[in-house]
């Protein structure tokens, strides 16, 4: 692999970075709650004078703290060099997540339906940027990696465990937003119609469209 094609393959990373953060605050402008992997972080927005963006960060080197705890008895260099990775591409992506919600700052929806819309167009968009993120198989987001390593270590299925880890999250932001505010907040019908509906157009768009055909034919034309 020369240097061309892993320069591509990084940007599309940083460009999945960003359809992913777009989707994110698409789906926080719905006002109908916010995806299950940003809902701490959502309800911690709404409840101090830090940013979504720098609240995601936050949590994301706590995850990263978390990855280390869990591979203590069998840490590789490798292993380290991935957990390391995950710390700027979590800076960019929280820097993106900000962007995002001022660019997005006007954007009200004006009722029901439109909150419904954009929810819609924000699970397309986040879509479109896990697909971008895990096609160049360059790093992995704090999120999954912790899911990888915590499957690894109690040795379990990556999905069963992506399914606690998902409730477990809204599970706290729930319980932080009833501490804040007494009532719940971030966290609505849209927080479940995003969990359910994103893995079926990643899935769907993985495979049909934006497929590992389509990303030799981008690299070949880099080259």
């Amino acid at each position: 692999m020369n240097w061309k094609e892993n320069a591509w393959r990084y940007l599309m990373f940083v460009f999945g970075l960003y359809f992913l953060s777009a989707g994110v605050v698409l789906i926080v402008r719905s006002a109908l709650g916010t995806t299950p992997i940003s809902s701490v972080n959502y309800v911690m927005s709404l409840n101090s004078p830090l940013s979504l963006g720098v609240c995601t960060f936050l949590i994301n080197m706590l995850l990263i703290v978390g990855q280390f705890w869990l591979i203590r008895e069998r840490r590789s260099r490798q292993d380290t060099v991935e957990i390391l990775l995950q710390i700027p591409f979590s800076f960019l992506f929280a820097a993106f997540i900000d962007l995002n919600m001022a660019l997005t700052r006007g954007l009200v929806p004006a009722n029901y339906a439109m909150s419904l819309l954009l929810l819609l167009v924000g699970c397309v968009v986040q879509a479109v940027g896990v697909v971008l993120e895990i096609k160049p198989r360059v790093a992995m987001m704090s999120a999954e990696a912790f899911v990888k390593y915590a499957s690894q270590r109690y040795n379990m299925e990556f999905g069963k465990v992506k399914v606690r880890f998902d409730v477990t999250l809204v599970l706290m932001a729930v319980i932080l937003s009833l501490i804040f505010t007494r009532y719940v907040e971030g966290v609505r019908e849209g927080s479940v119609i995003a969990a359910c509906m994103t893995g079926y157009i990643v899935s769907f768009l993985n495979n049909k469209i934006m497929t590992r055909r389509m990303l030799n034919r981008l690299l070949s034309i880099w080259r």
